[in-house]
């Protein structure tokens, strides 16, 4: 019985974090973000996995990067700039840069 307990419970959570990632990804898309980068390879801007390992460990990028996401950035990535995206609440853009984060 302990253990139907416990595999039914790793299944509901692998279930939950993939719909999270599904709901992650369906705000990406929702807010454009798909049409500048992918998850594994540079478009205009960099793969999410990229931002990711850049990111690893730092403790203030979440706020940093959700500023970006909403107010716009150059430089860091090259020439092309960010666009600002004021469509995307500071919820979100916090949203989408913890998930962008987790990237693999």
């Amino acid at each position: 019985m302990k253990r139907i307990l416990i595999l039914t419970a790793l299944c509901t959570a692998g279930v939950l974090a993939s719909g999270t990632a599904a709901a992650n990804a369906d705000l990406a898309k929702s807010k454009n973000c798909l049409a500048c980068h992918a998850m594994d390879k540079k478009v205009v801007g960099p793969a999410f996995k990229d931002v990711a390992a850049k990111y690893k460990g730092d403790a203030s990028a979440v706020a940093r990067l959700a500023a970006k996401v909403q107010k716009g950035g150059a430089g860091v990535w090259g020439n092309v700039p960010m666009p600002p995206n004021p469509g995307v609440n500071e919820a979100e853009a916090k949203q989408l840069v913890e998930w962008v984060l987790t990237v693999k």
